[in-house]
């Protein structure tokens, strides 16, 4: 099968559209058929990738360099023809998507969109409005696609709910050989935490839709060190509002999955995750889960099991539920066993499967509708 995966996001990005880009055409190479990516332009140096990769000029966000978003191309609609594809998939479309649903429209080809971004709750946060005009956006575009494949329950919920037809559910993988609790380091244990605190941790981007500030009570706790992986334009902010706190900066890889075993509570905040992969590799890594009772930690938590939800927004409820695990390292290490095999089977090479079905019956309803 010849695939066109056109995204929004490309490694070297570090970001959960740019990571299941990756491994959606690791898989389709691994399983024999033949994916193209399709993605903006970066300003330095192309990561490793299991296929070519074309680049279209793109400009970085004012604001959040960051993040790249695509300017208009023929190189788009020339390398799409050129491929022959089967099937186009859609990555988070938005900007670079919408023109690759274009392209594909005119080309005849079917087109399976993967909703991944909630730009309804970004549209909160940066604008404190135009909600109704993200959802808009979104229904024209989704609706355009022949399946959406949304990451979670929720997902799809909040996509019916507004119009989007045609939506199945697509959770995302995790690597479960990286992302385990034998990594576990007692040297950057002592490193980050000197005098033996219980380290609770955020790792993911650094930008006012995530609410990492909303750690700030977690910080106060007595014998708990907060440790913050990640970067972005809430940054700076972020080390005012967290005194104490450890910034590591962006990390990625082995070193990653180290530091994610070295912790001994995983703390996410962010209220308007579609999926939310860096749960799931805290989970890989054993450990307990302090999410919002919002969006895609709904189907990854399982509250009292494997951690603990608290109501979006709410830095007491977070700051509570962190103090509970704390007080109760057997109740911390029962989650985090269960929270490990709750995702063992989760394996990319599953999910991906999963998403070659999804294609399979994308081209046989196509194929149906013809004749």
């Amino acid at each position: 099968m010849r695939v066109v995966i056109v995204t929004e996001s490309f490694p070297p990005d570090v970001n959960g559209v740019a990571h299941c880009a990756l491994q959606t055409a690791r898989h389709l190479a691994a399983r024999g058929h033949d994916p193209l990516v399709i993605a903006p332009a970066v300003a330095g140096p192309d990561a490793d990738a299991p296929c070519p990769v074309v680049r279209v000029p793109s400009l970085p966000l004012p604001g959040y360099p960051q993040v790249r978003v695509a300017l208009p191309s023929r190189r788009l609609a020339a390398a799409l023809t050129a491929h022959r594809a089967d099937v186009v998939h859609l990555a988070s479309p938005f900007v670079l998507g919408v023109r690759g649903m274009g392209v594909a429209a005119k080309l005849g080809l079917p087109a399976v969109a993967v909703y991944q971004t909630d730009l309804a709750g970004y549209a909160r946060t940066y604008m404190g409005a135009g909600e109704n005009t993200a959802w808009r956006r979104i229904r024209t575009v989704h609706t355009a696609a022949d399946r959406t494949l949304a990451p979670s329950s929720a997902a799809v919920r909040d996509l019916e709910e507004h119009g989007v037809p045609r939506v199945r559910l697509w959770p995302r993988g995790v690597d479960t050989a990286r992302f385990r609790p034998e990594l576990g380091d007692e040297s950057l244990r002592r490193e980050l935490a000197p005098d033996g605190e219980t380290i609770v941790g955020y790792v993911g981007r650094l930008a006012p839709e995530k609410c990492v500030e909303l750690l700030s009570g977690v910080c106060a706790l007595p014998g708990v060190k907060v440790v913050v992986v990640g970067d972005g334009p809430s940054g700076p902010a972020l080390q005012n509002a967290l005194p104490g706190a450890v910034f590591l900066g962006r990390r990625t890889g082995d070193d990653l999955a180290r530091i994610f075993a070295s912790l001994d509570v995983f703390a996410h905040t962010g209220p308007y995750e579609t999926f939310c992969q860096t749960v799931q590799e805290a989970m890989a890594c054993g450990l307990p889960v302090v999410a919002p009772a919002a969006g895609g930690p709904l189907d990854l938590v399982d509250h009292a099991r494997t951690g603990l939800l608290v109501p979006p927004h709410d830095a007491d409820a977070v700051r509570d539920a962190v103090a509970t695990l704390v007080a109760d390292p057997a109740r911390r290490a029962a989650y985090g066993r269960a929270a490990r095999a709750t995702v063992e089977g989760r394996t990319w090479a599953a999910v991906g499967d999963q998403l070659l079905d999804h294609y399979t019956e994308v081209l046989r309803e196509r194929t149906a509708v013809a004749a």
